[in-house]
């Protein structure tokens, strides 16, 4: 029986939205691992993009190397405003190590990214936590790149044209497999060693753990 009032419920749910000093940490070093990562990508970018003489818009598998920081950071986190932050922090670090497109253009990418796989959170209140959801994000974060990419230095090519519906293909699989799969398995993996007890979502994953132990036993 739930012996929670409906007041303690709301209150407790409240504070759980509160950023933490922990909360920002956690964000801020996902975000940094992020930007390394990006910026790897970033130099890979040239050479895998020779993928388009094979099929125009194939470059799209990589795009989504970009996109996890957001996803990430709110699965564990679990608080709004995680992936935005993580994803502009990722962005802004990866623009100081150095690329191609540039700090502004890095930044505003980083930051329609960090909104387009919130928005997926958002939808459902910051209430459902689970892989579909997760993957949901890191798609409509692909989405959200491929439009931004397409408006902003692709003008030139039909975006409803053969090369335009190739990439926003490639890119929406990218979002949903590495922003999405993997950052789920990465979470869980991360989650099981102990390393998130401080946070309700390793907290979760390892009451689930230990659940499934003693039901075998």
């Amino acid at each position: 029986m739930n012996t929670s009032s409906p007041v303690t419920a709301s209150a407790a749910t409240t504070r759980s939205l509160k950023w933490r000093v922990v909360d920002i940490t956690v964000a801020s070093v996902i975000g940094v691992a992020s930007s390394l990562i990006y910026w790897l990508a970033a130099l890979a970018y040239g050479p895998i993009s020779v993928l388009d003489s094979f099929i125009p818009g194939l470059w799209g598998v990589i795009n989504g190397l970009w996109l996890f920081a957001a996803p990430l950071a709110l699965i564990i986190v679990r608080k709004p405003g995680a992936a935005i932050y993580a994803e502009v922090v990722a962005a802004i670090l990866e623009s100081l190590l150095g690329n191609s497109w540039g700090g502004t253009a890095t930044f505003l990418t980083g930051l329609v990214q960090g909104i387009a796989a919130e928005v997926v959170f958002l939808a459902v209140a910051y209430k459902v936590w689970n892989l579909w959801i997760t993957v949901l994000s890191g798609t409509v974060a692909g989405l959200a790149c491929w439009g931004y990419t397409f408006f902003t230095n692709l003008q030139a090519i039909d975006w409803n044209g053969p090369y335009g519906a190739m990439n926003l293909i490639t890119t929406l699989i990218s979002g949903a497999v590495f922003a999405g799969f993997f950052v789920w398995w990465l979470y869980l993996g991360i989650a099981q060693t102990g390393a998130l007890d401080h946070f309700e979502s390793g907290r979760d994953v390892r009451a689930k753990a230990t659940g499934a132990t003693r039901e075998r036993a």
